[in-house]
């Protein structure tokens, strides 16, 4: 490849003092996204890219052809039963978007119909449509009034999750003359579908304030606003329809308001005021709310309280040190807890009125299993999904008093799919500070153990973010050339419960980087391949995680993945006009007022730390309107990498029409992907 680099147009360094430490940033010029010579370095790396990687078309066509032929193009959800219809999205060859649609329920009908024919469908919003004419097409909400008239839904054209907000008379076919421009996910409707409630953003696209708008009216109103700039906020309405819930909440603390759904202009009531350090969330379940929460219990414990005067808190699921609680939902005669413990997730279930409570069991000893597409409050069933490294997503249905699970559909594989050729792993890594963390590891059957197959290993590691097995028909490409692909459930995330995510964030941070190395190195040791075969690979604050471990361990990998990776996180923290800041705070830490903090982020940060080190190769993926990890991140990393250690080969692929999560049409997202994973092959030179 030559290494020749791109231009790189005027530099204009800037300063910065914190502490009494100053930082020249040579390239700090790239942030200004408005500067012309910015877009032209920007295209120019792109073009670069192009070049570097020309060698790669024909694999690329082929990858992306393999996900193409192996998935179902013509295709439809289960439908889900609310009210009188049946609701699902349904997809057609060629076409990029989903269709959402409902049908009527038909006297007498219980199971969804499965059939491609749909007698009286109703198309509600075809995203094909709304997207002709725009490179960059996203739904923010789309939310049914509880009486079927009514349809709120939210469009985004440019990928900065901006999205204008109108109102769908489902029973005529128009859209309404109601239009919010700029606002934000999520949405909740009154009992009548008379009144809309929906967030805005502060100009730090912080999610703060909740507004009630009447159908047909102007002159909406605030309904709450929150000052704090550590919390956000949301609303929904509950599953038996009966409140607006409003809840308010920072990485550490919530507090939780509700409206009767049936007097929309009513004042939210406060469920119990917020206690710095207390997470809590509501669910409405007849006479009580359901309150989970981690107050005096850090892997949660769930409790109830009167509806009618909300106040002392009974509890119902005391706490258990390593079974995590991580949501609760309410139906008229049963309560679902979701829970994690030892590294999977679950499902408890509860009958109204009785102790009797069983945990939902399943057959694999890995797998990832959730409740999916529950509307419906009065009803004795769950739809739930459920999927591993080897099993494509299951949607069953669950009769809650029967225990019996039907199985609905599970997501086609084409081409003759066979699960049995694959196998599932679940290996441990030992980190330097003694600490075991599990690896989940899938490979086709046949691949030998002797170090010398190629491996990818991923890795997130931050919020309490779990990176579960997951099945995925893009990975068969790489599975099928005989790649280990392998997750590092590295601390930072929630796989092991609250303190798992407690040792692996703020002062605690550098124990998901080091975790990770201890994985790789635990793959390698292990013989399931050699660090010259092996790649990272790993998006937003996992790529961060990338970032860091090129810097920490460089010889441990032939390549890296960073896509909208995080990598310059001091400078983005210390800046609290920028989206996101004020509230990563209880995350990383507050580098303006602590110090500590700052010397500590300065010391694991990718960007600051930058060094004349034999690097491994690097590609790195980030969008122009990406509002959550500024394009300007991995642009100025890259090119400090290209500067401080010239010998590597690096790589920046710039979405210009796209924001965080990169291209929105699923042909398009598939050529990224397959782009991604060329790179990778040809990275640890896989059979092709």
């Amino acid at each position: 490849m030559t290494k020749e680099a791109p231009p790189t147009a005027h530099q204009s360094p800037s300063e910065r003092t914190f502490h009494g430490d100053t930082v020249t940033d040579e390239f700090a010029w790239l942030m200004n996204k408005e500067d012309p010579a910015t877009i032209a370095y920007l295209e120019a790396e792109n073009a670069w890219t192009e070049r570097a990687t020309a060698h790669l078309e024909d694999l690329r066509a082929k990858v992306f052809q393999e996900i193409r032929s192996r998935t179902q193009e013509t295709d439809l959800s289960v439908p889900t039963r609310k009210g009188d219809f049946w609701y699902y999205t349904r997809t057609v060859e060629g076409k990029q978007y989903g269709i959402h649609c409902r049908v009527p329920v038909r006297p007498g009908e219980t199971d969804p119909p499965m059939g491609a024919e749909k007698p009286g469908e109703e198309v509600l919003l075809d995203g094909n449509q709304l997207a002709e004419g725009h490179e960059f097409f996203a739904l923010g909400t789309f939310d049914v009034s509880p009486d079927g008239n009514r349809l709120a839904f939210s469009t985004d054209f440019d990928g900065d999750e901006r999205f204008t907000l109108r109102v769908k008379d489902l029973r005529t076919g128009e859209v309404l003359p109601d239009e919010v421009p700029d606002a934000f996910y999520g949405s909740a409707w009154s009992a009548d579908g008379s009144v809309l409630f929906y967030i805005t953003v502060d100009a730090a696209w912080r999610p703060n304030r909740v507004w009630r708008h009447v159908i047909g009216e102007s002159g909406d109103t605030v309904v709450f606003e929150e000052p704090d700039e550590r919390f956000w906020v949301g609303v929904g309405l509950t599953r038996s329809e009966k409140f607006i819930v409003i809840d308010a909440q920072s990485k550490i603390t919530s507090e939780v308001r509700v409206i009767p759904a049936d007097q929309p202009t009513a004042e939210p009531a406060l469920i119990a005021e917020r206690v710095q350090g207390v997470e809590y969330s509501i669910e409405h379940h007849g006479h009580r709310f359901l309150i989970l929460h981690n107050r005096d219990a850090e892997d949660f414990a769930l409790a109830c309280t009167s509806v009618d005067n909300p106040g002392e808190w009974v509890e119902l699921i005391p706490h258990t040190p390593g079974t995590r609680l991580e949501s609760v939902d309410a139906f008229a005669r049963h309560v679902v807890v979701s829970l994690r413990r030892e590294g999977l997730t679950g499902l408890r279930v509860m009958t109204d009125g009785s102790t009797d409570a069983y945990d939902m069991s399943f057959p694999e000893p890995i797998y990832s299993v959730g409740l999916a597409g529950n509307p419906e409050y009065e009803t004795n069933s769950v739809r739930i999904s459920y999927t591993s490294l080897v099993t494509p997503e299951s949607v069953y249905d669950v009769d809650l008093v029967t225990r019996s699970m039907t199985l609905r559909k599970q997501k086609p594989v084409l081409g003759g799919y066979d699960p049995a050729e694959y196998e599932q792993f679940r290996e441990w890594a030992t980190a330097p500070d003694g600490t075991r963390i599990p690896i989940s590891i899938v490979t086709r059957k046949g691949v030998r153990r002797d170090g010398e197959a190629p491996a990818v290993l991923y890795g997130y590691g931050s919020y309490e973010h779990s990176i579960d097995p997951y099945f995925s028909i893009a990975r068969l490409s790489l599975l099928d050339r005989g790649v280990v692909f392998a997750i590092a459930h590295v601390r930072g995330g929630g796989e092991l419960g609250r303190n798992w995510y407690e040792t692996g964030k703020m002062l605690a941070k550098k124990n998901t980087f080091t975790d990770f190395v201890a994985c790789a190195e635990a793959l390698v040791r292990s013989r399931w391949t050699s660090a010259s075969r092996l790649v990272a690979r790993g998006g937003s604050a996992g790529g961060l995680l990338m970032g860091a471990v090129a810097n920490l361990a460089p010889e441990a990998f032939a390549g890296i993945v960073a896509e909208v990776p995080f990598v310059d996180p001091l400078t983005s923290i210390l800046d609290p006009s920028l989206p996101l800041t004020v509230t990563e705070w209880e995350e990383w830490g507050n580098p303006l007022e602590s110090a500590e903090v700052y010397a500590y982020m300065k010391s694991y940060s990718p960007y600051e730390n930058v060094a004349k080190l034999a690097y491994p190769k690097i590609l790195a993926v980030t969008s122009l309107n990406d509002t959550r990890v500024l394009y300007h991140e991995p642009t100025k990393w890259i090119a400090r990498l290209r500067t401080v250690a010239p010998d590597g080969e690096y790589l920046l692929k710039t979405e210009m029409g796209a924001g965080h999560g990169g291209r929105s049409g699923r042909y398009d997202a598939w050529k990224e992907e397959a782009f991604v994973l060329s790179w990778i092959l040809d990275t640890v030179k896989s059979a092709h």
